[in-house]
């Protein structure tokens, strides 16, 4: 089964960039519905991006223009380019696996079974 590791979080200020990995192991990101999710301190986890086992990706409204997720089959590692970070955007980051169809990419918890531990994300204004 695929394990999945989180990196890259840190604190910046608002308007700035950071760049998520997501580094899997024991199976190829390739064969797997893959999602990053994030999850506010009193708020509901949110379906961020979530990219298919064809290579197409969904993007939640609120992050539409300012992420971009990527993956990288040679470093078996799914990104997330997050631009323009807002105050808002501060959470903590989960990357996760699912070994079912997803098509077109998912952005529900429900779809994935494997998950990372997450990487804390704190923009500052």
């Amino acid at each position: 089964q695929v394990q999945v590791v989180e990196s890259g979080g840190g604190s910046v200020q608002a308007g700035g960039s950071l760049r998520l990995s997501c580094k899997a192991s024991g199976d190829t990101v390739s064969d797997y519905c893959m999602g990053w999710f994030r999850q506010a301190p009193g708020k509901e986890r949110e379906g961020v991006a979530g990219i298919d086992r064809s290579g197409r990706i969904s993007y939640a409204d609120s992050v539409k223009g300012r992420f971009t997720s990527s993956v990288d089959n040679t470093e078996n590692t799914l990104y997330l380019q997050m631009n323009v970070l807002k105050a808002e955007d501060t959470a903590m980051y989960y990357c996760a696996a699912g070994p079912w169809s997803c098509r077109g990419g998912s952005l529900m918890s429900d779809d994935f079974l494997y998950w990372g531990q997450g990487t804390q994300v704190t923009v500052s204004s």
